[in-house]
C-alpha cells in the first residue's frame, strides 16, 4: 500500500473517530453539574481519591448522600455559593467512546462562557427543571446552540422526581422546547426525562419511567453520529509563521506554519494565498520532521510552495479552486460578551483565524428577542449576553466562509484594542431565518485617527 493510500486510510478512520465533544447548558439549580457528577460517578469515570474528597466536604455539611455536583464545581466560589461559574472540562471514556465535556454556567452573567463551552462541541445538552419548565435562558441557551452550528441537541428534563415522574409534564416540556428550537433551525433534537440526583435515565434505565422507551442519557451520548467530515469540507490553512533559518543546511528554506484549520492538502495542488490572491503549488509538506504526501485538520504542519510569494502571519493558503471570496464589508450575529456596549461607530480589532485587522462597527441591524425570536430593529448598542446582527468594516481585505459552511474560519472576535477585552464572538453569514437586508451601504468620511475604512 502506498504511502498516500495509508494516509487517505487514516483521513477515514479519523472521521469515523469515537470522540465527542459536548457540553451542558441550563438555568441556576437545573441540575448541570449533578447530571455531570452522576454521570461520571455511575459510569465508574470518577477516582477513589476524588470520590473520597466529595464524601468528606458532603458529611461536613450534614448531607447524607454525596454531593455529585462537587465533582465539577471546583472554584472556591462555586462550592460556597452552590453555582457553576467557569467552563468545567471533563474527560472521560466508557467502552463505546472518548468525550470531553464542558459543563457551562446557567447565570445569565455566564452567558458568554457557554458560547466557549459550546464553540467546538457537537452536541449540546440542555436542562430543564421539570417544575419551572422552558425559561428564557433556556431559549438563550438553545439560541447559541442554533448559532454556533451545534448539531445535536438534547433536551433532557431534569428533576422529574419532584413533579411525581408525570409523563404529562415531560411531553408538554418537550413539545415546547422542540417547536422553539425548530424554528431556530437545530436540525436534531432529542428530549430525555431524567433525575440527575436520583440517577433516573442517566447511565440506568428509570424504574419510575416505564412510560419512556428511549435511551438513556449516557446511552444517546455512545451511540449518536459524529461526522467530521475531515477530507471532504473546505480546505483552509492560516499561516502562523513564516520559517527561514537560513542555515548552512537550509539556506533556501522557506517554509509556512500552522494548523490546518478544515480539510486536506496534498503535495502537488495548486493553492492561492489570500487575500493577495497570487497561486503556486505545494511542493512540500513537513509534518514533525517528516515529509509526507498528504495533510489533514487538525495537524500542525509546514508548507513550502513552488514559487517565492509575499507571505506572512494571517494570509490565508487554500485550493485554488476553492477559494472563498475576500471583503472588506463583513455581516454577521454576534454574542456579545464584555460588560462595556458594543455601539454602532465602536473601533475594535477584528480577529479571524491567525489574521488581526482594525474594523468599524459601521450597523448593528437588529437584536434578538428571545421570547418570540423577533428582532428589534437599529437597537445602537448591544449590552452583555445580547445576541444580534452587526456590519463591520475592515482596513484590510478578509476571507471568511460562512459560518454555515466552516465553524472554524466562519467565526472570528471582535476585540477593543485599548486593552484587549473580548467584546463579541462572531459567526459570519446568516443566522437564523433573516429579512433581506441587502441595499447600498452609505460610505462615511474618514476621521481624523483614520478608523473609518
Amino acid at each position: 500500500m502506498s504511502s498516500t493510500t495509508e494516509q487517505l486510510t487514516d483521513i477515514e478512520g479519523l472521521s469515523a473517530t469515537t470522540l465527542l465533544r459536548f457540553a451542558t447548558a441550563g438555568s441556576v439549580d437545573d441540575g448541570k453539574s449533578t447530571l455531570v457528577g452522576r454521570l461520571l460517578h455511575d459510569s465508574k469515570s470518577v477516582l477513589t481519591d476524588q470520590l473520597e474528597a466529595v464524601e468528606r466536604v458532603s458529611a461536613s455539611r450534614g448531607q447524607d448522600a454525596p454531593d455529585l455536583a462537587l465533582l465539577t464545581d471546583g472554584l472556591r466560589a462555586e462550592r460556597e455559593q452552590g453555582i457553576t461559574i467557569d467552563v468545567a472540562y471533563r474527560y472521560f471514556a466508557t467502552a463505546q467512546r472518548r468525550f470531553i465535556l464542558a459543563d457551562t454556567p446557567g447565570h445569565v452573567q455566564y452567558t458568554r462562557n457557554m458560547v466557549t463551552g459550546a464553540s467546538t462541541a457537537e452536541l449540546t445538552v440542555i436542562l430543564v427543571d421539570a417544575r419551572n419548565g422552558v425559561v428564557e435562558q433556556t431559549r438563550r441557551h438553545a439560541a447559541i446552540a442554533a448559532l454556533l452550528r451545534v448539531p445535536h441537541v438534547v433536551l433532557a428534563v431534569n428533576k422529574m422526581d419532584l413533579v411525581g415522574y408525570e409523563e404529562s409534564v415531560f411531553a408538554a416540556i418537550a413539545e415546547e422546547f422542540t417547536t422553539y428550537a425548530k424554528e431556530l433551525g437545530v436540525p436534531e433534537i432529542t428530549a430525555i426525562p431524567i433525575s440527575a440526583l436520583a440517577g433516573d435515565n442517566v447511565v440506568e434505565p428509570s424504574a419510575h419511567m416505564d412510560w419512556y422507551p428511549g435511551p438513556t442519557f449516557l446511552e444517546h451520548l455512545e451511540t449518536v453520529p459524529v461526522s467530521h467530515d475531515l477530507a471532504t469540507c473546505h480546505a483552509r490553512f492560516p499561516v502562523q509563521v513564516v520559517i527561514r533559518p537560513q542555515t548552512a543546511e537550509h539556506p533556501d528554506y522557506r517554509g509556512y506554519a500552522g494548523q490546518i484549520a478544515a480539510g486536506t492538502f496534498r503535495v502537488g495542488e495548486e493553492v492561492k494565498v489570500l487575500p493577495s490572491g497570487r497561486s503556486s503549488k505545494i511542493a512540500a509538506i513537513d509534518l514533525l520532521g517528516k515529509s509526507v504526501d498528504v495533510a489533514w485538520t487538525p495537524q500542525s504542519v509546514t508548507l513550502l510552495l513552488e514559487d517565492d510569494i509575499d507571505i506572512s502571519r494571517g494570509d490565508l493558503i487554500v485550493p485554488a479552486h476553492d477559494a472563498p471570496a475576500t471583503s472588506q464589508d463583513i455581516e454577521a450575529t454576534v454574542c456579545h460578551v464584555a460588560d462595556q456596549p458594543l455601539s454602532v461607530g465602536q473601533r475594535v480589532l477584528l480577529k479571524h483565524t491567525t489574521r488581526t485587522v482594525k474594523a468599524i462597527v459601521k450597523e448593528i441591524p437588529s437584536r434578538l428577542t428571545l421570547d418570540d425570536l423577533s428582532q428589534h430593529p437599529e437597537p445602537g448598542q448591544l449590552v452583555a449576553n445580547d445576541i444580534g446582527r452587526v456590519k463591520v468594516r475592515t482596513a484590510e481585505p478578509l476571507a471568511l466562509d460562512s459560518y454555515a459552511d466552516s465553524r472554524r474560519t466562519g467565526s472570528f472576535l471582535l476585540i477593543d484594542p485599548a486593552d484587549g477585552t473580548t467584546l463579541a464572538a462572531g459567526m459570519s453569514g446568516e443566522a437564523f431565518a433573516q429579512p433581506d437586508e441587502s441595499g447600498s451601504e452609505t460610505k462615511s468620511a474618514p476621521d481624523e485617527e483614520g478608523w473609518d475604512f
